[in-house]
């Protein structure tokens, strides 16, 4: 029977405090931090993921949780695993991945080194490892943020600023260079749901476009992220990045309309959105 041991360097738990405060002086010393960047917030949550990371026993939990969720979709997630380089289903089950973590089960795992996908080839299945930074997400959360990617794929101005004010990624005091940028970030990240068919990542340039939109937005930001959206965006960024890396080919409209429709919301039913072609 194969194994896979985890073995952690002696230490290396025990400086991760120390380490983000050297690199936080660091920073401050050097004035280069942007205000709109919330250094303080931001260093707080990579404290508590590098923790997490760390603490073995909090992974060995987050296994079974893990397996309890999905060992039914054919989708190994404990064991010993092999892995391939690449392969068409492969590519198309990370986007998936990204949507059944964060909506269908509320629980992710959500460091995005790629190398946590090992794909089986001759099994046709997906091996995930490491489960040190795995998290859950609020209900009333995912709900909105759900409705926030479906707005932001219909292009759907109104409905992303109501929700990023409800969601707290925006105060409502924000300049109009704020709010437009803050609304165009969001049709160049729904782009990829925005038609039918398949979206071809190898034309994207996403990344570059969110870079330039960035600068802007540090500038003007009043309000650090939500504490989820740090995990969140920085799993969809490593998604992204993958499937752009990959070459992917994935009908992300159809997937999203897949999970949306299916999607229970709790109390803001209500409010479902509908606006925008659901084709």
């Amino acid at each position: 029977m194969e194994v896979a041991m985890k073995i952690q360097y002696p230490g290396v738990a025990d400086s991760i405090e120390s380490d983000i405060e050297n690199v936080k002086l660091l920073l401050g010393y050097t004035n280069l931090i942007p205000q709109g960047l919330y250094l303080d917030n931001a260093m707080k949550v990579a404290k508590e993921e590098l923790s997490r990371e760390c603490d073995y026993e909090l992974e060995a939990k987050n296994q079974k949780i893990w397996h309890t969720i999905i060992w039914h979709k054919g989708i190994l997630c404990s064991g010993g695993g092999t892995g391939s380089r690449d392969s068409e289903l492969c590519r198309k089950e990370i986007a998936r991945a990204y949507f059944d973590g964060v909506v269908c089960f509320r629980f992710m795992q959500t460091d995005l080194n790629w190398s946590n996908f090992l794909y089986d080839e001759s099994e046709r299945i997906i091996n995930l490892i490491d489960f040190g930074a795995a998290r859950d997400y609020p209900k009333g959360f995912v709900d909105d943020y759900l409705r926030m990617v479906f707005a932001c794929a219909n292009n759907d101005r109104e409905a992303i600023i109501k929700l990023s004010q409800r969601l707290g990624f925006l105060t409502g005091e924000e300049s109009e260079i704020m709010m437009d940028t803050h609304v165009q970030a969001g049709f160049v990240v729904g782009l990829p749901f925005s038609k039918p068919g398949d979206h071809d990542f190898r034309a994207d340039h996403i990344t570059q476009s969110i870079s330039n939109l960035g600068a802007t937005m540090l500038r003007h930001r009043l309000t650090p992220p939500p504490e989820e959206a740090y995990s969140l965006h920085h799993k969809l960024s490593g998604a992204f990045l993958a499937c752009i890396k990959l070459g992917a080919v994935v009908p992300c409209r159809e997937l999203l309309l897949e999970v949306y429709e299916k999607y229970e919301f709790g109390k803001h039913d209500s409010e479902r959105l509908t606006s925008g072609s659901e084709s």
